[in-house]
């Protein structure tokens, strides 16, 4: 009973020890800062994987190109895995209605369609557009609203679909899987998959698409695609979200943000830990000599103070998730505020071991390690000043943090592109610092005190310089993270904004044949549509690396999708704008020679400039070396190809069609009617629906990261105060002997706020150059984007940190200003 009230009494004395409060307030905001953004990310991923989903009306596609449907047999293990089933039967046919012909792409689904999102739907041109569930059911069909007026028909009319006949029961207006696919024609209409049959369209050799739709949990999923897939043709494609280039692109660009957020959440929070941890060791060494004198021992001083770590660590953990929850409620709410859905409470306990980890490793790594050292403080401390620490333990401690450091954020992050960017910035950072502190102390000691405010400054930077160094280490680190965040939202988030603009390309003209590229190209311009380029397209597949067949070539552990099927190629005289060259050389004027290969199916090839491709058009065969390397922005809505060769180069006499991109609002939508009854053979390729759900993501992440950026920053408040405070007793004591001395207090309070204003000066322009350097690696490493400087921040955020910090000056002046020198005197004796 007594050594339980014993510790509770001890746990009392620590509470009102600063220090101690600092480092359990630096855990709380530790824990809750990367509690709140891992249940927020956690949370935010669900949103958007199931958001994405939808674009395929499933969470997995099984496709067939062979015109040959997909066996019953492996829906059957699908249903005994517990996965739900659709499925769906897609190819072009003429219609027929009130004696107009009109060509249309068929979508067929069966029962169960969509498995997931939901299908636009109007009951007739004046009605209200709703989201069904299901499609049409027998003997009905669903037309696009452009078909009311190409086939000159009215809702319950009907048309014909090859020897059957369907009633036109509504409107489609948008499918959920509608995606960007070059087979994809429009006019489109949806019927019954049961009366597929009974057109008598599909015969033998038909071009038919069948397609298998699977929704389940993951493991699911991966179960039944690993039994069937050795079972295979070549023409049998399984897609995920992550397949398609334009969302995929949007997805993975999404999920680094938030990893990057994380990130420096958990190196902001390590900072705050150490540092608190630090200052409260240096305050137990005179306790520590007193209690060697008393004759206990150092292993048992270790374990106290382990004890009382593993108390603050318990309390500073569960108050950081009481305070993570109610914080992730409310950016829940605010995303599903904005985005006009309903709010999806439910939380993911298992998002909070990023948390849990990093509160552990904090305290074992960052606050244990000075706490240990504390055992070797000596007895005669009490008698005399002495250190009570090593170099050889400061240095054997940077080491674990750094270890520690490196561990969380890879854990976090799992990308070591992200990982080696920030460690490298704050490398360069703490070089710099040396550098500083070198020569801050070949200019200070020259300085001689007086009277005068900025000379006292000046010589308390001097006389301080070992804490002012360390003080501008940490703020340097601290102002890097959020300078970092800060540059990646005002940077990063506003290039990718900037992709889609409000006239982005919404649709797409394929299969235009050459003679008519002129005429297109007029009605465009006629209609005032502005267009982007207008590029050729050949249809070929890639088959030979380095006169190795392709699928040889390439490591098996590779799943190369591209090469299961044809690849839209072209040719160009100039990159781009959105191209980026990263590899190589882009085309000389009048080269003949040669093919660019987009970066991430080279990467997923293992290709590298020199190598020689081999392709097959038709009949025919062609070979050309890789002379560049190039990214693409498939997210930009504009025609981009994985390969493209020269004018006049190894394309040169194949049959092509052409491909461009525009803009048409909604209100001019009936625009595309005139440019059917025009272009009859041209396909109108509609991705309105893409950009909406991209611009979601945008808004999405853009919340996610703002609401990120402002917890680091309370995080960096915290970090600030604790490094501030470590001078507290010196700077109280001078401050108390200045004003024994005569001096004023408005002397005083100019001095000291004038020297954290230097420090904060010094410690904001060092932070944001690292922070540009951060962002110049990840910008080139991780998103794929062209830098430029940030001078208006560089300018602004040292400025701001003087500021801060000054502030921070004149708060620890407080209890000098308030009580009397003499009394605080004593009292810090």
């Amino acid at each position: 009973m007594n050594q339980a009230s014993g510790r509770l009494s001890s746990v009392r004395r620590d509470w009102r020890e600063r220090d101690v409060r600092v480092l359990i307030a630096a855990l709380v905001v530790a824990v809750a800062t990367v509690a709140t953004i891992a249940l927020f990310a956690s949370h935010l991923q669900r949103t958007l994987v199931s958001s994405a989903s939808a674009f395929l009306a499933a969470d997995r596609q099984l496709e067939s190109e062979n015109g040959q449907p997909i066996p019953q047999a492996w829906r059957d293990k699908a249903t005994e895995r517990g996965l739900e089933v659709a499925r769906m039967v897609e190819f072009s046919t003429m219609v027929y209605g009130n004696d107009n012909f009109q060509l249309v792409a068929v979508k067929a689904v069966s029962e169960g369609y969509p498995l997931r999102g939901e299908i636009e739907y109007q009951a007739s041109a004046d009605s209200p557009r709703e989201m069904r569930s299901a499609g049409p059911g027998h003997g009905d069909v669903w037309l696009n609203p452009r078909l009311l007026r190409l086939l000159d028909v009215t809702i319950g009319d009907s048309i014909e679909v090859g020897n059957l006949e369907l009633t036109v029961s509504g409107l489609l207006i948008r499918e959920p899987d509608g995606g960007f696919s070059m087979s994809a024609l429009a006019p489109k209409i949806m019927m019954n998959a049961a009366d597929v049959a009974a057109t008598g369209v599909l015969q033998v050799g038909s071009r038919v698409e069948y397609v298998n739709l699977f929704a389940g949990e993951e493991a699911a999923l991966d179960d039944f695609y690993a039994e069937v897939k050795p079972d295979f043709s070549p023409s049998h494609e399984w897609k995920s979200v992550d397949d398609g280039e334009a969302l995929s692109g949007s997805l993975q660009r999404a999920r680094r943000f938030l990893l990057l957020g994380g990130s420096l959440a958990v190196l902001l929070a390590s900072v705050a830990v150490a540092v608190a941890a630090r200052q409260y060791a240096v305050g137990q060494r005179d306790t520590v000599a007193l209690l060697k004198t008393l004759g206990v021992r150092g292993q048992r001083i270790g374990r106290l103070y382990l004890s009382r770590l593993m108390i603050w660590g318990v309390a500073g953990t569960l108050a950081g998730v009481v305070i993570a929850l109610p914080a992730f409620w409310g950016l829940a709410s605010l995303t599903a505020r904005l985005l006009e859905r309903p709010v999806d409470y439910s939380i993911d306990w298992f998002a909070l071991t990023p948390a849990l980890v990093t509160a552990l490793v904090s305290m074992m790594a960052f606050a244990y390690p000075p706490l240990q050292r504390l055992r070797s403080v000596p007895a005669m401390r009490v008698l005399r000043s002495e250190p009570g620490e090593s170099g050889t333990g400061i240095v054997r401690d940077g080491l674990i943090a750094l270890i520690a450091i490196f561990g969380l954020i890879w854990l976090y992050a799992g990308e070591l592109g992200l990982v080696l960017s920030l460690l490298g910035g704050l490398a360069a950072l703490l070089a710099v610092l040396a550098l500083l502190g070198w020569a801050m102390v070949l200019l200070l000691r020259r300085v001689v005190g007086g009277g005068n405010a900025w000379r006292l400054a000046l010589v308390g930077l001097y006389r301080h310089r070992k804490a002012s160094l360390s003080q501008i280490a940490v703020f340097s680190m601290t102002l890097m993270l959020a300078a970092t965040l800060l540059l990646i939202r005002s940077s990063l988030l506003d290039d990718w904004q900037a992709q889609l603009p409000d006239d982005a390309p919404n649709h797409f003209l394929i299969n235009i044949a050459p003679d008519a590229v002129d005429d297109v190209e007029q009605f465009l311009a006629k209609n005032d549509l502005a267009k982007e380029a207008i590029y050729p397209m050949v249809r070929g597949r890639l088959t030979e690396l380095n006169n190795e067949p392709v699928k040889q070539a390439v490591s098996k552990d590779r799943e190369v999708r591209a090469l299961n099927r044809e690849l839209n190629l072209t040719w160009m005289n100039s990159l781009p704008a959105d191209n980026t060259i990263v590899s190589g050389e882009w085309f000389e004027p009048g080269q003949t020679e040669g093919v660019s290969i987009e970066s991430q199916l080279a990467d997923r090839m293992g290709v590298k400039v020199g190598d020689v491709l081999g392709f097959t058009i038709g009949s025919q065969k062609i070979e050309q070396p890789v002379t560049s390397i190039r990214t693409v922005q498939w997210d930009s809505m504009r025609p981009n190809f994985y390969l493209a060769f020269p004018e006049g180069g190894g394309l040169t006499g194949l049959p092509a069609t052409w491909i461009t991109s525009f803009y048409l609002g909604e209100d001019q939508k009936l625009l595309l009617n005139d440019f059917t009854r025009e272009f009859p053979t041209v396909s109108v390729l509609e991705v309105d629906h893409i950009i909406d759900r991209i611009r979601e993501i945008v808004v999405q992440v853009t919340q996610a990261i703002e609401a990120i950026l402002i917890m680091i920053l309370a995080a960096a408040v915290v970090v600030m105060a604790a490094v501030v405070s470590a001078t507290l007793q010196d700077r109280q004591r001078e401050g108390a002997l200045l004003r024994t001395l005569g001096g004023r207090q408005s002397l005083l309070v100019r001095s000291t706020m004038l020297e954290f204003a230097l420090l904060g000066f010094f410690a904001g322009l060092l932070g944001v150059v690292a922070a540009e350097v951060a962002v110049w690696a990840l910008q080139y490493r991780m998103f794929q984007g062209e830098f430029q400087w940030h001078f208006r921040i560089v300018a602004t955020l040292p400025l701001i940190s003087a500021a801060v910090l000054s502030v921070f000056g004149y708060w620890q002046l407080q209890p000098v200003l308030k009580v009397s020198p003499m009394l605080l005197l004593r009292r810090l004796e």
